[in-house]
């Protein structure tokens, strides 16, 4: 006997899925039996991870959006007919990347406006527009990426550590609004994981209790979980997935 996550018959959208964490996301989603809307600024990258998908046997189609602009957002749900689950991914600071890494006293206010148009009113556009039907068909799942530097707080990083805990705080507001509806609303708040924008970075293993920067497989199995029929009286929660960066008390 093996234990399996059945998501036959769902509809995904995952933001952010053209590398990375959000490509691992996708393709566990379309392992577990579900359509997948491959989501990515760049369209190129958003078909690439789509036709992979497909390559294995797997049910995906790329769509291309913004997530910082609410009217293409909820055009292209819109077209793409909803969706069943929506993993809120797309983050850091978007297309513009990281800018330096400084303290908050030393920081510009002109760039602190990129991390909240991605991680947080990125995330409230793509559920603004996901939620109405998942309302109306009584049942849905929305999983948002948010980062522990938030919940434990990292020097250098306070504008992208504000836009996250924003995200969490309004996951939070909205589960207690749609559970009566059947829809459950999660965090997965990560360390530093294996991905394209950290491949070059400095890392500190003495850190972290598990001495590796996570995997990218490692989060989409938690998401997938979280997705699933399985975690239905799982709502409102932020599930730490660090390698024990920090510990919850």
């Amino acid at each position: 006997m093996t234990f399996t996550i059945d998501l036959m018959g769902q509809r995904a959208l995952v933001t952010g899925a053209g590398r990375g964490i959000g490509r691992a996301i996708a393709h566990a989603l379309a392992t577990a039996g579900a359509t997948v809307a491959v989501n990515d600024v760049d369209p190129s990258q958003a078909k690439a991870v789509a036709d992979d998908i497909i390559a294995d046997g797997g049910k995906a189609t790329p769509l291309p959006f913004d997530v910082t602009q609410y009217s293409d957002v909820a055009a292209a749900i819109e077209t793409h007919g909803g969706t069943d689950i929506l993993v809120n991914n797309a983050g850091n600071a978007g297309a513009e990347r990281f800018g330096a890494l400084v303290d908050f006293a030393e920081s510009d206010p002109d760039e602190w406006s990129r991390y909240f148009a991605v991680n947080l009113f990125g995330t409230m556009h793509c559920t603004r527009a996901a939620l109405p039907a998942m309302i109306a068909g009584q049942s849905g799942r929305v999983v948002t990426i948010v980062s522990d530097s938030a919940r434990y707080g990292d020097a250098k990083l306070a504008p992208y550590a504000a836009a996250k805990a924003g995200a969490a705080g309004f996951s939070r507001s909205v589960a207690r609004e749609v559970g009566r509806h059947g829809v459950t609303v999660n965090c997965v708040s990560l360390g530093t994981i294996d991905s394209p924008i950290v491949a070059d970075a400095p890392f500190d293993g003495r850190r972290y209790v598990v001495r590796r920067r996570g995997k990218p497989e490692e989060v989409a199995g938690l998401v997938t979980y979280l997705a699933s029929p399985l975690a239905a009286w799982i709502t409102g929660q932020t599930y730490a997935l660090n390698g024990g960066y920090t510990f919850s008390q």
